[in-house]
């Protein structure tokens, strides 16, 4: 991402919808939001689950945290994986083993063995976005990449958002039924079960190349990189890969950590702070991560079109991860200060969506410089939200125990600054296959 003018910038943004590649778009939407519904479904049901199992907030947060560490670990690996089976056969295990990791959640008996269903849903989800992202760079034109980035992650955060009323409905549901399972078992073991129907889904549709796939027009291939239409990718230049890629995954664990505390805690500090039940909490809840569907979809959409106007990547992804982080850290003050349900939803809910400006450019970003291995390259810069999610959960929740609300609210400011700082000066650039050259440059 450089601070000269693309060649490949129209003026125009290339269609999405009306093609091929806005059934593929779509099916992935699907993905993302089981996928978050899926991860998250224990933040909604956490203060059932406590309860029911006997553990305090700090355990809690560490089993929450498990699901981080293989899908930290493996991103990279998950990401080449994803590039060498192909997106349509790596998608279809990947769903199919992330929902039985959902049923096994259901049966937890314990701390021991909740971590261990946490830790198998990061190890088969670890994978997922970067696989998917690959499926895009090979399908969606690249002028056009904060969007599909900016309309999955808002599926996503759909079903982040959907997940409190979902879950929480399903446990009262759940628990009218006298049966050998409890309501919130229920919820997991059907949340489960969708995730397996996607899998079988997209392997039905999906093509790894578009030319594969039967119904799709001449007009729309030559819309998409013919550089990628081989089915060979060149070899991975490792170090360049990494030069280029590192400040981005730091950003994206600034990112992380907050991300990680809306997903996690929003819950558990609504219940505590003003006692509210959880049809009240789910419901706040609810309202609150709407905010990031909207975010997501305007993030990727603002990207792209200064992208368009300007020819400069550097200055379209970094202006928006910089309006994002900033308004993020400064909507999230008023929490520090004041004790006001109506306040706290209202700050929450701003701050959650200029956060979540950053999330579609994040991803972007490994497709602008390197498309040819744009599932190795978004495995590098996830694996920051994946550390992010080993630490935040646990660390919040200890905080939590120890000192209350504010001063875990108040080191998510601090890492959103940071984050702030290295977005300002990184300045990552189009990785090239071995003796290729970029054919155009402009000032």
């Amino acid at each position: 991402m450089q601070t000269t003018r693309t060649r490949e910038t129209p003026q125009k943004a290339s269609p999405i919808w009306g093609r091929m590649r806005g059934r593929v778009v779509l099916l992935l939407c699907v993905m993302y939001a089981i996928s978050y519904l899926d991860r998250t479904n224990i933040s909604t049901a956490g203060p059932t689950i406590m309860k029911a199992l006997h553990l305090n907030a700090g355990q809690f947060g560490i089993a929450v945290a498990a699901f981080s560490i293989p899908y930290a670990l493996l991103q990279i690996f998950g990401g080449t994986i994803g590039e060498r089976f192909g997106p349509r056969r790596s998608l279809f295990w990947i769903g199919i083993l992330w929902g039985v990791a959902t049923i096994a959640t259901g049966f937890s008996v314990g701390l021991l063995s909740l971590v261990g269903a946490r830790l198998l849903l990061g190890f088969t989800e670890a994978a997922a976005f970067p696989t998917a992202t690959s499926a895009m760079a090979k399908w969606v034109p690249p002028d056009r990449n904060g969007f599909v980035q900016g309309i999955v992650h808002s599926a996503s955060r759909l079903g982040n958002a959907a997940a409190p009323l979902i879950v929480g409905g399903l446990i009262i549901w759940g628990n009218t039924f006298n049966g050998p399972l409890a309501g919130w078992q229920i919820s997991f073991v059907l949340v489960g079960v969708l995730s397996i129907l996607w899998a079988v889904l997209w392997a039905a549709f999906f093509r790894d190349r578009p030319k594969d796939y039967p119904k799709i027009t001449q007009q729309e291939l030559s819309e998409i990189p013919r550089e990628l239409e081989k089915a060979a990718r060149p070899p991975v230049p490792w170090k360049r890969l990494i030069r280029t890629i590192f400040p981005v995954f730091l950003v994206d664990f600034g990112y992380g950590w907050t991300l990680w505390v809306f997903l996690t805690w929003i819950p558990s500090f609504l219940a505590d702070s003003f006692n509210l039940p959880l049809s009240k909490y789910a419901l706040f809840t609810t309202f609150v991560l709407l905010a990031g569907v909207v975010g997501d979809t305007v993030g990727g959409v603002l990207g792209d079109r200064l992208l368009r106007r300007t020819g400069n990547l550097r200055f379209a992804r970094r202006t928006v991860l910089l309006i994002g982080l900033i308004g993020s850290l400064v909507w999230l003050a008023p929490l520090l200060f004041g004790h006001n349900l109506v306040i706290a939803t209202v700050s929450l809910s701003l701050s959650f969506f200029f956060l979540e400006l950053c999330n579609a450019t994040l991803w972007a970003i490994p497709m602008d410089v390197a498309p040819e291995w744009s599932g190795t390259a978004s495995g590098m810069m996830n694996t920051g939200f994946g550390l992010a999610g080993i630490a935040s959960p646990a660390l919040f929740g200890l905080l939590v125990d120890t000192t209350g609300w504010q001063w875990p609210f108040a080191a998510s400011i601090v890492l959103l600054a940071a984050a702030a700082v290295v977005a300002a000066v990184m300045k990552p650039r189009r990785v090239l296959p071995k003796g290729v050259s970029e054919p155009v440059s402009g000032s």
